[in-house]
């Protein structure tokens, strides 16, 4: 398991960033590597849904942590020629009032499990870019959680 966490304090109301990364098709607007997503059945915890990749990789995702307005949480498998079952990725986003400052702690955890040895050494390598992307995760949603 490779664990990779970033947190930021966004200057909005819970409330507003929950809405925002709530919803699947806010994703591409605020989560670096993702060009689409959209729903493909349910709502809240259980949800479905399809995100597809900067790299053009598409990963079915089942919601599997939904504490309305405080954690999200989703479930990744890659799909297509190739993809190996035992490989997933969990992304999971959890918010925190901030009553001494007024906003939102916001704290971007990614848990990946990769498909052997060779994938874990990697991936391994790749840790500062996934912490990089999700710095400009944070800095993203902060931009757009101001906007409402």
């Amino acid at each position: 398991m490779i664990l990779v966490e970033r947190s930021a304090h966004v200057a909005a109301p819970i409330e507003v960033v929950w809405d925002v990364v709530q919803r699947a098709e806010q994703l591409p607007a605020w989560l670096a590597g993702v060009r689409a997503a959209e729903v493909l059945s349910g709502e809240g915890f259980g949800r479905r849904q399809l995100v597809q990749a900067g790299r053009g990789s598409a990963h079915e995702a089942e919601v599997i942590a939904y504490q309305e307005p405080t954690l999200i949480g989703w479930r990744e498998r890659a799909k297509g020629a190739g993809a190996r079952a035992e490989a997933r990725t969990e992304i999971y986003v959890q918010l925190t009032s901030d009553d001494e400052e007024g906003g939102t702690i916001v704290r971007l955890i990614v848990v990946r499990w990769p498909a052997g040895p060779v994938k874990a050494a990697l991936l391994r390598l790749g840790l500062r870019r996934v912490g990089a992307d999700l710095e400009d995760s944070l800095a993203r949603l902060t931009d757009l959680a101001a906007v409402g």
